[in-house]
């Protein structure tokens, strides 16, 4: 997967799950590292910081 179907598949992701879309990917991240699969789950991490870019700075 390039850097832009990354950018495109974390915009899909926050679109349909929102701020929960984050969460969503660090836990597919963490289960793919488990299974032993890195490129899966470097995939995961990519797309969940894609999605952190999204969300912008968060209000304190």
């Amino acid at each position: 997967m390039d850097h832009k179907d990354l950018v495109q598949y974390a915009r899909s992701l926050y679109d349909a799950h929102g701020d929960k879309a984050e969460a969503e990917a660090a836990q597919k991240a963490l289960a793919a590292r488990e299974a032993g699969h890195a490129k899966d789950a470097d995939k995961w991490g990519k797309i969940r910081t894609h999605i952190r870019e999204l969300r912008g700075p968060r209000a304190t």
